[in-house]
Protein backbone atom coordinates (compact mmCIF):
# COMPACT_ATOMS: atom_id res chain seq x y z
CA UNK A 1 0.00 0.00 0.00
CA UNK A 2 3.04 2.29 -0.11
CA UNK A 3 2.17 3.37 -3.67
CA UNK A 4 -0.98 5.19 -2.48
CA UNK A 5 0.41 8.66 -1.88
CA UNK A 6 -2.57 10.27 -0.18
CA UNK A 7 -2.64 7.97 2.87
CA UNK A 8 -2.26 10.09 6.01
CA UNK A 9 0.31 7.76 7.57
CA UNK A 10 2.54 8.18 4.50
CA UNK A 11 2.02 11.95 4.36
CA UNK A 12 2.95 12.42 8.02
CA UNK A 13 6.46 11.16 7.33
CA UNK A 14 6.99 13.51 4.38
CA UNK A 15 5.11 16.62 5.58
CA UNK A 16 5.34 16.43 9.38
CA UNK A 17 4.41 19.71 11.00
CA UNK A 18 3.29 21.47 7.82
CA UNK A 19 -0.31 22.78 7.96
CA UNK A 20 -2.75 20.20 6.59
CA UNK A 21 -6.44 20.46 7.47
CA UNK A 22 -8.67 22.93 9.28
CA UNK A 23 -12.32 23.68 9.85
CA UNK A 24 -14.17 26.01 12.20
CA UNK A 25 -13.02 24.02 15.27
CA UNK A 26 -9.80 22.18 14.39
CA UNK A 27 -6.47 23.14 12.84
CA UNK A 28 -4.27 20.10 12.16
CA UNK A 29 -0.76 19.55 10.84
CA UNK A 30 -0.06 16.49 8.71
CA UNK A 31 1.28 14.64 11.75
CA UNK A 32 -1.73 15.58 13.87
CA UNK A 33 -4.09 14.50 11.11
CA UNK A 34 -2.32 11.13 10.86
CA UNK A 35 -2.53 10.74 14.65
CA UNK A 36 -6.28 11.40 14.56
CA UNK A 37 -6.65 8.85 11.76
CA UNK A 38 -4.73 6.20 13.70
CA UNK A 39 -6.71 6.92 16.87
CA UNK A 40 -10.05 6.43 15.15
CA UNK A 41 -8.81 3.48 13.10
CA UNK A 42 -7.85 1.70 16.33
CA UNK A 43 -11.29 2.50 17.75
CA UNK A 44 -12.99 1.03 14.67
CA UNK A 45 -10.78 -2.03 14.86
CA UNK A 46 -11.65 -2.52 18.52
CA UNK A 47 -15.29 -2.52 17.46
CA UNK A 48 -14.65 -5.46 15.12
CA UNK A 49 -14.66 -3.35 11.96
CA UNK A 50 -11.94 -4.46 9.58
CA UNK A 51 -10.84 -5.30 6.07
CA UNK A 52 -13.73 -5.55 3.62
CA UNK A 53 -16.28 -3.94 5.94
CA UNK A 54 -18.18 -0.76 5.03
CA UNK A 55 -18.21 2.31 7.30
CA UNK A 56 -21.06 4.76 6.66
CA UNK A 57 -20.08 8.36 7.46
CA UNK A 58 -23.12 10.60 7.83
CA UNK A 59 -21.60 13.95 8.79
CA UNK A 60 -21.76 17.51 7.47
CA UNK A 61 -18.56 19.00 6.10
CA UNK A 62 -16.07 18.98 8.98
CA UNK A 63 -12.56 17.68 9.63
CA UNK A 64 -13.81 14.55 11.43
CA UNK A 65 -15.52 13.37 8.23
CA UNK A 66 -12.13 13.19 6.50
CA UNK A 67 -10.57 11.55 9.56
CA UNK A 68 -13.30 8.89 9.41
CA UNK A 69 -12.77 8.19 5.70
CA UNK A 70 -9.03 7.84 6.13
CA UNK A 71 -9.40 5.72 9.28
CA UNK A 72 -11.61 3.26 7.40
CA UNK A 73 -8.89 2.96 4.77
CA UNK A 74 -6.23 2.50 7.46
CA UNK A 75 -7.83 -0.84 8.41
CA UNK A 76 -8.69 -1.90 4.85
CA UNK A 77 -12.38 -0.98 5.09
CA UNK A 78 -14.55 0.86 2.57
CA UNK A 79 -16.18 4.22 3.35
CA UNK A 80 -19.57 5.36 2.10
CA UNK A 81 -20.27 9.06 2.74
CA UNK A 82 -23.99 9.72 3.35
CA UNK A 83 -25.79 13.00 2.77
CA UNK A 84 -26.37 14.35 6.31
CA UNK A 85 -29.70 15.91 5.30
CA UNK A 86 -31.18 12.56 4.23
CA UNK A 87 -34.41 11.37 5.80
CA UNK A 88 -34.29 8.12 7.75
CA UNK A 89 -35.75 6.28 4.74
CA UNK A 90 -33.11 7.64 2.37
CA UNK A 91 -30.22 7.04 4.78
CA UNK A 92 -31.30 3.53 5.68
CA UNK A 93 -31.60 2.61 2.00
CA UNK A 94 -27.93 3.54 1.56
CA UNK A 95 -26.88 1.76 4.77
CA UNK A 96 -28.67 -1.39 3.60
CA UNK A 97 -27.51 -1.27 -0.01
CA UNK A 98 -23.90 -0.64 1.03
CA UNK A 99 -24.01 -3.32 3.72
CA UNK A 100 -22.68 -0.85 6.30
CA UNK A 101 -21.22 -2.45 9.43
CA UNK A 102 -21.16 0.82 11.40
CA UNK A 103 -22.42 4.40 11.15
CA UNK A 104 -20.52 7.54 12.15
CA UNK A 105 -22.89 10.45 12.80
CA UNK A 106 -23.50 13.46 15.02
CA UNK A 107 -25.69 11.87 17.67
CA UNK A 108 -28.00 9.10 18.86
CA UNK A 109 -31.20 10.60 17.41
CA UNK A 110 -29.94 10.34 13.82
CA UNK A 111 -30.66 7.43 11.45
CA UNK A 112 -28.58 4.28 11.90
CA UNK A 113 -30.87 1.51 10.68
CA UNK A 114 -30.21 -0.35 13.94
CA UNK A 115 -26.48 -0.56 13.23
CA UNK A 116 -23.71 0.18 15.72
CA UNK A 117 -22.88 3.90 15.74
CA UNK A 118 -20.10 6.17 16.88
CA UNK A 119 -21.00 9.79 17.52
CA UNK A 120 -18.49 12.33 16.29
CA UNK A 121 -18.15 13.53 19.89
CA UNK A 122 -17.03 10.03 20.88
CA UNK A 123 -14.36 9.61 18.19
CA UNK A 124 -10.99 8.78 19.73
CA UNK A 125 -8.38 11.49 19.16
CA UNK A 126 -5.24 10.05 20.81
CA UNK A 127 -3.41 7.15 19.12
CA UNK A 128 -2.80 3.97 21.08
CA UNK A 129 0.97 3.53 21.58
CA UNK A 130 2.35 0.90 19.24
CA UNK A 131 -0.96 0.23 17.47
CA UNK A 132 -0.75 -0.83 13.82
CA UNK A 133 -3.55 -2.33 11.70
CA UNK A 134 -3.66 -6.07 11.10
CA UNK A 135 -4.47 -5.47 7.43
CA UNK A 136 -4.33 -2.12 5.65
CA UNK A 137 -5.73 -0.98 2.33
CA UNK A 138 -4.17 -1.83 -1.02
CA UNK A 139 -4.65 -0.29 -4.44
CA UNK A 140 -7.30 -2.69 -5.73
CA UNK A 141 -9.45 -2.45 -2.57
CA UNK A 142 -12.73 -0.55 -2.85
CA UNK A 143 -12.07 2.76 -1.10
CA UNK A 144 -15.38 4.52 -1.61
CA UNK A 145 -18.98 3.66 -2.27
CA UNK A 146 -20.40 6.89 -3.67
CA UNK A 147 -24.12 6.87 -4.35
CA UNK A 148 -25.47 8.48 -7.49
CA UNK A 149 -28.30 10.97 -7.21
CA UNK A 150 -30.80 8.40 -8.46
CA UNK A 151 -32.59 10.60 -11.01
CA UNK A 152 -33.49 7.50 -13.03
CA UNK A 153 -34.42 5.25 -10.09
CA UNK A 154 -32.98 4.15 -6.75
CA UNK A 155 -29.43 5.43 -6.14
CA UNK A 156 -26.62 3.07 -7.14
CA UNK A 157 -23.40 2.56 -5.21
CA UNK A 158 -20.39 3.35 -7.40
CA UNK A 159 -17.36 1.28 -6.34
CA UNK A 160 -14.14 3.31 -6.57
CA UNK A 161 -10.83 1.69 -5.68
CA UNK A 162 -7.73 3.27 -4.21
CA UNK A 163 -6.10 2.86 -7.61
CA UNK A 164 -8.96 4.92 -9.09
CA UNK A 165 -8.50 7.63 -6.46
CA UNK A 166 -4.70 7.67 -6.69
CA UNK A 167 -4.87 8.01 -10.47
CA UNK A 168 -7.45 10.78 -10.31
CA UNK A 169 -5.84 12.83 -7.55
CA UNK A 170 -2.42 12.54 -9.23
CA UNK A 171 -3.99 13.68 -12.48
CA UNK A 172 -5.44 16.72 -10.69
CA UNK A 173 -2.06 17.62 -9.22
CA UNK A 174 -0.52 17.45 -12.69
CA UNK A 175 -3.30 19.27 -14.56
CA UNK A 176 -3.60 22.12 -12.05
CA UNK A 177 0.16 22.30 -11.28
CA UNK A 178 -0.53 21.96 -7.56
CA UNK A 179 2.36 22.38 -5.11
CA UNK A 180 2.84 22.61 -1.35
CA UNK A 181 2.02 26.33 -1.69
CA UNK A 182 -1.54 25.56 -2.77
CA UNK A 183 -4.45 25.85 -0.39
CA UNK A 184 -7.94 24.65 -1.28
CA UNK A 185 -11.12 26.15 0.15
CA UNK A 186 -13.63 23.31 0.27
CA UNK A 187 -17.24 24.43 -0.18
CA UNK A 188 -18.86 21.44 -1.95
CA UNK A 189 -20.43 18.55 0.02
CA UNK A 190 -18.07 15.74 0.96
CA UNK A 191 -20.60 13.00 0.18
CA UNK A 192 -19.70 13.67 -3.47
CA UNK A 193 -16.54 12.50 -5.21
CA UNK A 194 -15.75 15.97 -6.62
CA UNK A 195 -15.03 17.37 -3.16
CA UNK A 196 -13.11 14.26 -2.07
CA UNK A 197 -10.80 14.18 -5.11
CA UNK A 198 -10.41 17.83 -6.12
CA UNK A 199 -10.49 19.50 -2.73
CA UNK A 200 -9.13 16.82 -0.37
CA UNK A 201 -6.92 14.17 -1.97
CA UNK A 202 -5.27 16.36 -4.62
CA UNK A 203 -3.94 19.04 -2.23
CA UNK A 204 -2.88 16.29 0.21
CA UNK A 205 -0.81 14.64 -2.52
CA UNK A 206 0.79 17.99 -3.31
CA UNK A 207 1.59 18.67 0.35
CA UNK A 208 -0.77 21.64 0.38
CA UNK A 209 -3.57 22.71 2.71
CA UNK A 210 -7.33 22.24 2.92
CA UNK A 211 -9.78 24.50 4.71
CA UNK A 212 -13.28 23.07 5.23
CA UNK A 213 -15.94 25.74 5.50
CA UNK A 214 -19.36 25.54 7.10
CA UNK A 215 -22.65 25.96 5.27
CA UNK A 216 -22.08 27.98 2.09
CA UNK A 217 -23.23 31.56 1.76
CA UNK A 218 -21.77 34.33 -0.43
CA UNK A 219 -20.93 36.46 2.61
CA UNK A 220 -19.19 33.57 4.33
CA UNK A 221 -17.29 32.70 1.13
CA UNK A 222 -15.79 36.17 0.73
CA UNK A 223 -14.94 36.38 4.43
CA UNK A 224 -13.20 32.99 4.30
CA UNK A 225 -11.21 33.87 1.18
CA UNK A 226 -10.03 37.14 2.71
CA UNK A 227 -9.13 35.49 6.05
CA UNK A 228 -7.68 32.14 4.94
CA UNK A 229 -6.05 33.20 1.63
CA UNK A 230 -6.76 30.01 -0.37
CA UNK A 231 -5.29 29.60 -3.85
CA UNK A 232 -8.19 27.70 -5.44
CA UNK A 233 -11.65 26.25 -4.94
CA UNK A 234 -14.10 24.05 -6.81
CA UNK A 235 -17.78 24.89 -7.18
CA UNK A 236 -20.90 24.29 -9.25
CA UNK A 237 -22.58 26.84 -11.59
CA UNK A 238 -25.20 27.69 -8.97
CA UNK A 239 -22.51 28.93 -6.59
CA UNK A 240 -20.87 31.04 -9.31
CA UNK A 241 -24.28 32.50 -10.14
CA UNK A 242 -24.84 33.42 -6.49
CA UNK A 243 -21.36 34.93 -6.13
CA UNK A 244 -21.57 36.87 -9.41
CA UNK A 245 -24.89 38.41 -8.39
CA UNK A 246 -23.48 40.02 -5.22
CA UNK A 247 -23.23 43.81 -5.09
CA UNK A 248 -19.84 43.73 -3.38
CA UNK A 249 -16.93 41.33 -3.80
CA UNK A 250 -14.26 40.86 -1.15
CA UNK A 251 -10.51 40.46 -1.57
CA UNK A 252 -9.99 37.45 -3.87
CA UNK A 253 -6.38 38.24 -4.81
CA UNK A 254 -5.01 35.04 -3.22
CA UNK A 255 -6.96 32.84 -5.64
CA UNK A 256 -4.92 31.44 -8.52
CA UNK A 257 -7.78 29.67 -10.28
CA UNK A 258 -11.18 28.09 -9.70
CA UNK A 259 -12.90 25.01 -11.08
CA UNK A 260 -16.47 24.64 -12.27
CA UNK A 261 -18.00 21.18 -12.58
CA UNK A 262 -21.02 18.95 -11.89
CA UNK A 263 -23.24 20.78 -14.40
CA UNK A 264 -22.76 22.92 -17.53
CA UNK A 265 -22.13 26.65 -17.06
CA UNK A 266 -23.04 29.22 -19.69
CA UNK A 267 -20.29 31.25 -21.35
CA UNK A 268 -22.05 34.40 -20.17
CA UNK A 269 -21.98 33.39 -16.50
CA UNK A 270 -18.37 32.22 -16.82
CA UNK A 271 -17.34 35.60 -18.28
CA UNK A 272 -19.26 37.51 -15.62
CA UNK A 273 -17.72 35.49 -12.77
CA UNK A 274 -14.18 35.75 -14.12
CA UNK A 275 -14.48 39.51 -14.47
CA UNK A 276 -15.94 39.94 -11.00
CA UNK A 277 -13.24 37.88 -9.27
CA UNK A 278 -10.27 38.55 -11.53
CA UNK A 279 -9.24 34.90 -11.82
CA UNK A 280 -9.27 32.01 -14.26
CA UNK A 281 -12.25 29.64 -13.95
CA UNK A 282 -11.77 26.34 -15.76
CA UNK A 283 -14.76 24.22 -16.70
CA UNK A 284 -14.44 20.47 -16.36
CA UNK A 285 -16.57 17.40 -16.90
CA UNK A 286 -16.86 13.98 -15.35
CA UNK A 287 -19.02 11.36 -13.70
CA UNK A 288 -18.91 9.62 -10.36
CA UNK A 289 -18.48 6.43 -12.40
CA UNK A 290 -15.28 7.97 -13.81
CA UNK A 291 -13.91 8.97 -10.38
CA UNK A 292 -14.82 12.64 -10.71
CA UNK A 293 -13.31 14.17 -13.87
CA UNK A 294 -12.47 13.14 -17.42
CA UNK A 295 -11.96 16.46 -19.19
CA UNK A 296 -10.99 19.97 -18.09
CA UNK A 297 -9.75 23.18 -19.61
CA UNK A 298 -6.17 23.92 -18.47
CA UNK A 299 -5.63 26.91 -16.13
CA UNK A 300 -2.40 27.85 -17.91
CA UNK A 301 -2.99 26.64 -21.47
CA UNK A 302 -5.54 27.11 -24.22
CA UNK A 303 -9.03 27.51 -22.77
CA UNK A 304 -11.98 27.23 -25.10
CA UNK A 305 -15.07 28.73 -23.49
CA UNK A 306 -18.13 26.64 -24.17
CA UNK A 307 -16.10 23.44 -24.04
CA UNK A 308 -15.14 21.32 -21.03
CA UNK A 309 -11.59 20.99 -22.33
CA UNK A 310 -9.55 18.00 -23.51
CA UNK A 311 -9.24 14.61 -21.83
CA UNK A 312 -7.27 14.68 -18.58
CA UNK A 313 -3.86 12.94 -18.59
CA UNK A 314 -4.12 9.17 -18.98
CA UNK A 315 -7.73 9.15 -20.15
CA UNK A 316 -9.34 8.75 -23.56
CA UNK A 317 -12.60 10.26 -24.79
CA UNK A 318 -14.51 9.04 -27.82
CA UNK A 319 -17.85 9.89 -29.41
CA UNK A 320 -20.07 6.94 -30.31
CA UNK A 321 -23.02 6.44 -32.64
CA UNK A 322 -26.21 4.52 -31.85
CA UNK A 323 -24.52 1.16 -32.39
CA UNK A 324 -21.45 2.01 -30.33
CA UNK A 325 -19.24 2.79 -33.32
CA UNK A 326 -16.69 5.56 -32.79
CA UNK A 327 -17.49 8.68 -34.80
CA UNK A 328 -15.10 11.14 -36.50
CA UNK A 329 -14.09 14.61 -35.28
CA UNK A 330 -17.02 17.01 -35.24
CA UNK A 331 -19.72 14.35 -35.14
CA UNK A 332 -22.31 14.38 -32.35
CA UNK A 333 -22.98 11.25 -30.31
CA UNK A 334 -22.66 9.64 -26.88
CA UNK A 335 -19.54 10.53 -24.89
CA UNK A 336 -17.42 7.50 -23.95
CA UNK A 337 -14.53 7.51 -21.47
CA UNK A 338 -11.71 5.01 -20.91
CA UNK A 339 -8.79 4.96 -18.50
CA UNK A 340 -7.68 3.91 -14.99
CA UNK A 341 -10.37 6.22 -13.59
CA UNK A 342 -13.29 4.01 -14.68
CA UNK A 343 -15.12 2.55 -11.69
CA UNK A 344 -15.00 -1.11 -10.74
CA UNK A 345 -18.78 -1.17 -11.14
CA UNK A 346 -22.07 -0.69 -9.34
CA UNK A 347 -22.32 -2.60 -6.07
CA UNK A 348 -24.60 -5.60 -6.46
CA UNK A 349 -25.68 -4.60 -9.98
CA UNK A 350 -23.69 -6.68 -12.43
CA UNK A 351 -26.16 -6.23 -15.29
CA UNK A 352 -26.19 -2.43 -15.00
CA UNK A 353 -22.41 -2.45 -14.76
CA UNK A 354 -22.24 -4.50 -17.96
CA UNK A 355 -24.48 -2.04 -19.80
CA UNK A 356 -22.47 0.94 -18.58
CA UNK A 357 -18.92 -0.35 -19.14
CA UNK A 358 -18.52 -2.02 -22.53
CA UNK A 359 -15.07 -3.22 -23.69
CA UNK A 360 -13.46 -0.90 -21.15
CA UNK A 361 -15.40 2.17 -22.29
CA UNK A 362 -17.65 3.97 -19.82
CA UNK A 363 -20.91 4.98 -21.52
CA UNK A 364 -21.77 8.33 -19.95
CA UNK A 365 -25.28 8.96 -21.26
CA UNK A 366 -24.13 12.44 -22.31
CA UNK A 367 -24.24 13.77 -25.86
CA UNK A 368 -21.21 15.68 -27.13
CA UNK A 369 -18.66 16.23 -29.87
CA UNK A 370 -14.88 16.57 -30.08
CA UNK A 371 -13.07 19.23 -32.11
CA UNK A 372 -9.79 18.81 -33.97
CA UNK A 373 -7.82 19.62 -30.79
CA UNK A 374 -9.67 17.04 -28.71
CA UNK A 375 -11.73 19.60 -26.76
CA UNK A 376 -15.13 18.26 -25.75
CA UNK A 377 -18.37 20.21 -26.16
CA UNK A 378 -21.35 18.81 -24.29
CA UNK A 379 -24.68 18.99 -26.08
CA UNK A 380 -27.02 17.47 -23.48
CA UNK A 381 -28.05 14.38 -21.57
CA UNK A 382 -29.51 11.66 -23.79
CA UNK A 383 -32.42 11.20 -21.39
CA UNK A 384 -33.17 14.96 -21.33
CA UNK A 385 -33.57 15.20 -25.11
CA UNK A 386 -37.02 16.39 -26.20
CA UNK A 387 -38.62 14.80 -29.25
CA UNK A 388 -41.16 17.28 -30.65
CA UNK A 389 -43.11 15.79 -33.53
CA UNK A 390 -40.08 13.71 -34.55
CA UNK A 391 -37.60 16.61 -34.19
CA UNK A 392 -34.79 16.11 -31.65
CA UNK A 393 -34.42 19.17 -29.40
CA UNK A 394 -31.59 19.51 -26.88
CA UNK A 395 -32.66 21.61 -23.84
CA UNK A 396 -29.11 22.87 -23.33
CA UNK A 397 -29.25 24.73 -26.65
CA UNK A 398 -32.35 26.62 -25.47
CA UNK A 399 -30.80 27.20 -22.03
CA UNK A 400 -27.67 28.63 -23.67
CA UNK A 401 -29.80 30.98 -25.77
CA UNK A 402 -31.66 32.18 -22.67
CA UNK A 403 -28.33 32.74 -20.89
CA UNK A 404 -27.32 35.33 -23.51
CA UNK A 405 -29.92 37.69 -22.01
CA UNK A 406 -28.27 40.00 -19.47
CA UNK A 407 -31.06 39.52 -16.97
CA UNK A 408 -30.94 35.72 -16.86
CA UNK A 409 -29.10 34.12 -13.95
CA UNK A 410 -30.10 30.49 -14.59
CA UNK A 411 -32.40 28.57 -16.89
CA UNK A 412 -33.70 25.02 -17.14
CA UNK A 413 -35.71 23.59 -20.03
CA UNK A 414 -37.78 20.42 -19.78
CA UNK A 415 -40.04 18.46 -22.10
CA UNK A 416 -43.75 18.69 -21.32
CA UNK A 417 -46.36 16.23 -22.67
CA UNK A 418 -48.37 17.42 -25.68
CA UNK A 419 -51.33 15.73 -27.36
CA UNK A 420 -50.19 16.52 -30.90
CA UNK A 421 -46.39 16.77 -30.79
CA UNK A 422 -45.68 14.27 -28.02
CA UNK A 423 -43.38 16.69 -26.19
CA UNK A 424 -42.78 20.43 -26.26
CA UNK A 425 -40.11 22.53 -24.52
CA UNK A 426 -41.00 24.57 -21.43
CA UNK A 427 -38.49 26.93 -19.79
CA UNK A 428 -38.02 27.89 -16.14
CA UNK A 429 -35.84 30.97 -15.57
CA UNK A 430 -34.26 32.65 -12.54
CA UNK A 431 -33.30 36.28 -13.14
CA UNK A 432 -30.71 38.47 -11.43
CA UNK A 433 -31.98 40.37 -8.38
CA UNK A 434 -34.10 43.45 -9.27
CA UNK A 435 -34.09 42.51 -12.97
CA UNK A 436 -37.34 43.60 -14.68
CA UNK A 437 -37.26 40.70 -17.17
CA UNK A 438 -40.60 39.08 -18.02
CA UNK A 439 -41.53 35.95 -19.93
CA UNK A 440 -42.55 38.09 -22.92
CA UNK A 441 -39.12 39.78 -22.97
CA UNK A 442 -37.41 36.39 -22.97
CA UNK A 443 -39.68 34.94 -25.65
CA UNK A 444 -38.83 37.88 -27.90
CA UNK A 445 -35.13 37.45 -27.11
CA UNK A 446 -35.25 33.83 -28.27
CA UNK A 447 -37.08 34.43 -31.55
CA UNK A 448 -33.98 35.71 -33.27
CA UNK A 449 -31.79 32.94 -31.86
CA UNK A 450 -33.73 29.71 -32.27
CA UNK A 451 -35.80 28.11 -35.00
CA UNK A 452 -39.53 28.02 -34.33
CA UNK A 453 -39.60 24.33 -33.37
CA UNK A 454 -37.12 24.97 -30.54
CA UNK A 455 -38.98 27.90 -29.00
CA UNK A 456 -40.46 27.10 -25.57
CA UNK A 457 -44.25 27.02 -25.51
CA UNK A 458 -44.06 28.68 -22.09
CA UNK A 459 -41.41 30.54 -20.08
CA UNK A 460 -41.87 30.70 -16.30
CA UNK A 461 -39.84 33.24 -14.31
CA UNK A 462 -39.31 31.71 -10.85
CA UNK A 463 -37.42 32.58 -7.68
CA UNK A 464 -35.33 29.38 -7.63
CA UNK A 465 -34.84 26.06 -9.40
CA UNK A 466 -35.03 22.71 -7.59
CA UNK A 467 -31.69 21.06 -6.77
CA UNK A 468 -30.55 17.53 -6.11
CA UNK A 469 -28.20 16.90 -3.13
CA UNK A 470 -25.09 17.64 -5.23
CA UNK A 471 -26.35 21.05 -6.35
CA UNK A 472 -27.34 20.14 -9.90
CA UNK A 473 -30.67 21.36 -11.24
CA UNK A 474 -33.17 18.58 -10.52
CA UNK A 475 -34.86 18.17 -13.88
CA UNK A 476 -36.89 15.10 -12.90
CA UNK A 477 -38.18 17.12 -9.94
CA UNK A 478 -38.89 20.08 -12.21
CA UNK A 479 -40.83 17.86 -14.59
CA UNK A 480 -42.85 16.56 -11.63
CA UNK A 481 -43.52 20.08 -10.41
CA UNK A 482 -44.64 21.10 -13.90
CA UNK A 483 -47.09 18.21 -14.13
CA UNK A 484 -48.76 19.22 -10.87
CA UNK A 485 -49.19 22.88 -11.92
CA UNK A 486 -50.71 22.44 -15.38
Amino acid sequence: MSDIGYFAWNLATAQGDAPCLRDDHLDLTYRQFADRVDAFAAQLSAGDVGSGDVVAVMLPNRAELLVALMAAWRIGATATPVNPTFTAVEAEYQFDDAGAALVVNEGPDLPSGGRPTISVADMATTPRPGWVPDIGASGDDVALLIYTSGSTGRPKGVMLTHDNLQFMSSSMVQHFSLTADDHCLLILPLFHVNAICVSFLAPMLAGGQLSVTGRFSPARFFDDVARLRPTYFSAVPTIYALLASQDTVGDTSSLRFAICGAAPISKELLDRAEQRFGLVIVEGYGLTEGTCASACNPPGGVRKLGTVGPALPGQRIAIAGPDGEHLPVGATGEVLVAGPNVMRGYRGRAEETGRTIVDGWLHTGDVGRLDEDGYLTLVDRIKDMIIRGGENIYPKEIENALATHDGVLEAAVIGAPHEVYGEVPVAYVVTYPDSPVTDDHLAEHLRGRLTKVKLPVAIHVVDALPRNPVGKIDKPGLRGRHRTTV
